[in-house]
């Protein structure tokens, strides 16, 4: 039996690898699956929750099963690790003042320092110990060590502020977690739990894991849609922000797609439920952002691998410093003792073990609330180390909805005449290209025609008072005079797919459609370029002119045409080759090979495609390129400020360490060093909250 869990007081990473550690080891479960960036726990097995707990017992884990609704958190200063750091610090502040008066023999002073080290350590100690039997070495096992070595060598005093200082650590560490998953939290809080169900023609307010696919509900103006759907009658604005980061509201009418989590804001809409509760657009995101906050990124396996083999090397450097001078030189033990356990406090690995993650999670869970949604650490990573990016033309740089540009007649019909009867043979068509048509001649009133006929891969038929009329692409044609062939190519140069009308082997005249430019494409790509990109490339199956055409007014640099997508992936192969990483942007749908093959694959429009979710790395819910230059931003900022932690986390270590060699590094010192670092670590991260 595989159960989901969530937890709450989860506070380090190490926390939660020994807290998978005791799980496995529980008799009952086959596997265990902890996630630390999402607080999240999957157990396969017959384990209780008291079991879970008992395991978690060290670090006060609570676990609660998913669904459950959590409990409302408790004030900061109500927290058991806060209150203990706050009670120990007048012990702390009393012991030092009667230090100074009394000096270092006094006995007052000693007891106010253990009372300060036993309230405000006692649990760090309790811990420390227990591993210390199981010859566990985690932070917890040096702290332990360093503080009864302090009291061994009657410097309680550096104790008790290494006690006080490593709980301002711990208390800092969880905020940062905390308010990192925060903005997972925000999200899962957004849909409401109860919808307004019509059944038996009332309405009865219902859970919304009760309401059936294919019922209606009811939302009034400034309520939350609680389900998806389709709009079944009314008329609305809807506020999508939620779920695409778009702050402007989108106007939604009968037969119009809506999200769970969205607000609508004028109207009041009926709506035809779609899809289950936890299958809504809001669920899989909540889904895939805490699957992406689970999967390690490059830099963050490189610390866990480096932290694995750095605590053990800091215990033997920290042994050999306390025993090496006195055995070899006749140096005082007290005093190389005192030096070996400063190296001991240090050298914990708390910061450097955070670096990573704490800016994972927050980079994510920032993009995911601005309508971003990017699939791991790993491919928040490589996004920022992109130098090349591929488009798709046709619904990604352009609308993807054609629109006729031009009609030339070579013939006694008119241009309007033309029309009349081309709109007619393409009314039942489903192609672009014929809805376009149609949509051109809904002006001119339309010939009376039947008999219509689609001809795969050639164009359509049909027959107007008693004659056949056809309409098909200009290559499929070798009897055009050389005025035509001069308008075809007039056209295409234009960026425009050029269709012939004909009746028997005469043609009668020419249609110049072409899609329409998004208005930002252009705008985007020089942002591209401002962010870093080295090189963009155009793929697309259309005609080399009309490409060539729409990719130089857009900016693109490299435009590759008429291509199937077996081509697109040589394409992406060669760029990868000669331009290093490189990313696709597509619609996640007729480009999935080449978003695959791509070193990091960007679908547009996630929300209103399933296939876009789980085909690319990273999906632009809104379907706006705006978020594609603003995400390589926010990826290329959160790998500069992990590689900023790094250096932090190390380099105030280094330098703490070389104050051992001239005796100027204290216990004190030494863990305000540890605790500086973690808060620089914190803070630092914490600022991709304000990327914008």
């Amino acid at each position: 039996m595989r159960q989901h869990y969530r937890l709450e007081g989860l506070s380090c990473a190490n926390c939660a690898a020994k807290f998978e550690k005791n799980i496995r080891e529980l008799p009952s479960v086959q596997d265990v699956q902890l996630n630390f960036g999402a607080s999240k726990l999957m157990v396969e097995g017959e384990a209780s929750v008291m079991e879970l707990e008992q395991a978690g017992a060290f670090d006060g884990i609570k676990v609660r099963h998913e669904h459950e609704k959590a409990a409302p958190p408790a004030p900061f200063w109500k927290n058991k690790e806060v209150q203990s750091m706050i009670f120990s610090l007048p012990f702390l502040l009393s012991g030092w003042f009667v230090l100074l008066l009394s000096g270092e023999e006094s006995i007052g002073a000693v007891l106010l320092f253990a009372l300060s080290i036993v309230i405000g350590g006692w649990r760090l100690l309790l811990t420390g110990l227990t591993n210390l039997f199981k010859l566990e070495f985690d932070m917890k096992t040096l702290m332990t060590i360093a503080i009864i070595g302090a009291a061994v060598i009657g410097e309680w005093g550096e104790g008790a502020v290494v006690v006080f200082l490593f709980a301002v650590s711990e208390v800092l560490e969880r905020f940062s977690m905390d308010k990192a998953r925060n903005s997972i939290r925000s999200l899962m809080d957004i849909a409401p739990q109860q919808a307004a169900v019509l059944r038996d023609g009332e309405e009865r307010l219902v859970p919304v894991e009760e309401v059936e696919i294919g019922e209606v509900i009811v939302i009034r103006p400034g309520q939350k849609i609680p389900l998806d759907g389709v709009v079944d009658n009314g008329s609305s604005f809807v506020n999508q922000s939620a779920i695409t980061g778009e702050s402007v509201a989108v106007k939604k009418e009968e037969g119009d797609e809506v999200f769970a989590g969205t607000l609508n804001e004028e109207g009041a809409l009926r709506v035809r439920i779609t899809k289950w509760a936890e299958d809504t657009t809001l669920a899989k995101i909540i889904h895939l952002v805490e699957e992406a906050q689970a999967e390690k990124a490059p830099s963050q396996a490189f610390v866990d691998r480096f932290a694995k083999y750095y605590t053990p090397a800091i215990m033997m450097i920290a042994l050999l410093v306390a025993v090496v001078p006195p055995l070899a030189a006749n140096g005082l033990w007290d005093e190389w003792i005192y030096r070996g356990l400063a190296v001991l406090v240090v050298g914990c690995p708390c910061a450097l073990v955070i670096s990573t993650p704490v800016a994972i999670v927050t980079a994510i869970g920032h993009a995911a609330k601005r309508g971003v949604l990017i699939k791991g650490g790993v491919h928040l990573e490589t996004a920022g180390k992109i130098t090349a990016v591929a488009f798709d033309k046709t619904g990604t740089l352009t609308k993807g909805t054609p629109e006729v540009r031009d009609v030339r007649t070579f013939s006694s019909m008119d241009s309007s005449e033309l029309l009349s009867y081309a709109g007619a043979i393409e009314r039942y068509s489903q192609h672009p290209l014929g809805r376009a048509i149609v949509q051109a001649a809904k002006d001119h009133p339309l010939a009376e025609a039947d008999q219509f006929e689609s001809i795969t891969g050639k164009g359509v038929q049909g027959v107007i008072d008693g004659k056949v009329y056809w309409i098909s692409r200009a290559d499929d044609k070798t009897n055009l005079t050389e005025e035509m062939k001069d308008t075809v190519d007039e056209f295409r140069k234009s960026g425009s797919t050029v269709m012939l009308m004909g009746q028997g082997e005469q043609v009668l005249g020419i249609i110049a459609a072409s899609d329409t430019i998004r208005e930002e494409s252009r705008s985007i790509v020089q942002k591209l370029y401002q962010a870093g990109i080295k090189k963009t490339v155009m793929l697309t199956g259309d005609h080399a002119l009309s490409a060539s055409s729409i990719g130089k007014e857009i900016g693109i640099q490299q435009i590759e045409a008429e291509l199937m997508p077996e081509h697109k992936l040589e394409i992406i192969k060669r760029i990868q080759r000669n331009d290093g990483k490189v990313a696709m942007v597509g619609d996640g749908i007729n480009d999935a090979p080449a978003l695959a093959m791509a070193d990091v694959g960007i679908a547009m429009g996630g929300a209103g495609t399933d296939a876009a979710l789980e085909t690319a790395d990273i999906a632009l819910m809104a379907d706006d390129l705006h978020q594609l230059p603003e995400t390589i931003s926010l990826s290329r900022k959160t790998l500069k400020i992990i590689k900023q932690n790094i250096a932090f986390a190390l380099g105030l270590k280094v330098l703490a360490l070389l104050l051992i060699i001239p005796g100027w590094l204290t216990l004190w010192m030494a863990i305000f060093a540890d605790m500086g670092a973690t808060l620089i670590v914190v803070l630092n991260s914490l600022r991709l909250m304000k990327v914008k």
